[in-house]
Formats: structure tokens, sequence, C-alpha cells
């Protein structure tokens, strides 16, 4: 007599299982404890008698789902951008990055692998003006954005490309964007 287990959590479970296609003609069903055992009746695929009947409980395999962070979410964003938006000679990549201490710009020539210009808040005229003691705000940024366009405006640079670093345009990056084409660059 063969002998197949199902696992089952509720008696309607139990008339389910014993309803399903794969109960043939000449089955029967009995439940012990949790587990529904099908006896065959068909000799051919009998084992020895001096066997015990099988006891397998059927599982469902469970998906363990993985956690993406803020940060993650925030690269992947960034390899997007980064995708779309290359600097050159004529046009350099102005990147932008942002810590929850300090605020970092750079223009940058894709093609040459050369930073053209750069700012920062730990830069002496700009951490000299401001006492931010909890990070920088929306007027350190606007500072920022003023010396890199004036950085620029030095050595030749009008047209940048914005690169956001897949931070929102929103908050510090749209004020030092706002900051930087107010004193003469243009995105």
């Amino acid at each position: 007599m063969v002998c197949s287990t199902l696992s089952v959590s509720s008696p309607s479970a139990t008339v389910a299982a014993a309803r399903t296609p794969q109960t043939m003609v000449g089955t029967s069903t009995f439940l012990r404890g949790q587990h529904l055992y099908l006896r065959s009746n068909i000799s051919f695929l009998t084992a020895p008698a001096a066997t015990k009947p099988c006891s397998t409980t059927i599982r469902r395999p469970s998906v363990e789902a993985k956690v993406i962070t803020k940060r993650e979410n925030r690269t992947a964003r960034h390899e997007r951008i980064r995708k779309k938006v290359e600097g050159t000679t004529e046009r350099p990549r102005m990147c932008v990055f942002r810590s929850n201490k300090h605020l970092y710009v750079q223009v940058i020539d894709d093609s040459k692998m050369h930073t053209l210009a750069s700012a920062s808040t730990m830069q002496k005229p700009i951490s000299e003006d401001f006492d931010y003691s909890s990070g920088p705000t929306i007027e350190v940024a606007k500072k920022v954005g003023e010396v890199i366009a004036k950085s620029c405006l030095e050595k030749g640079i009008t047209k940048v490309a914005f690169d956001r670093g897949g931070y929102p345009y929103h908050g510090r990056i749209e004020a030092l964007a706002n900051a930087a084409r107010e004193h003469g660059l243009q995105f």
C-alpha cells in the first residue's frame, strides 16, 4: 500500500485536499494530527509489508525580501543619471555630493578625467562665514554655488551639465544650482 502525506491547517483544507484531482479511485484518506494521509489500493506500487508508511510533509517555500536602504536607492539613481549626463571639454559636468555635515561640488571633464574646479563647505571662505554645527543649510548651499560659479568663470567655463548625484532637486541641491545660475553659469 502506498502512502503520501499532505500538511493541512484546517478541516476545510482537509476536505479540499481530499477532493483534489490527485486522489484516485481506489484510494482512502484519513487524518492523523495535522497530516492528511492518502492510501492507494494499487497493488503493484505497494511497498513490502515490513516497511513503515511514509510521513513526508509538503511545505511551502518561503521567500525573504531584501531591505533596500536609502543610500542604495540614491546610488542606483546616480548611476542612471550618469548614463545620461557626460562632461566634455566645452561643457563639463558639475557633480554634487551631499553629506550630513558638508556639501561638495566638482566641475569635471569626463573626456580627460580631470577635475577643473571644486568647492565645498570645508574651504576657508565658506567655513569662516557660517557657523553651522548641525550641518549645511540652504544659505551655506547658496554660498557654495556662488563660489563654484566664480571659480568656473575665472577659468573660462560658462556652460556646465548639472549632475545632482541622485539627490532630489530640492532644498540644498536646488539652492546651490540656483545660486550658480545667478552668478553666471549656464546649465
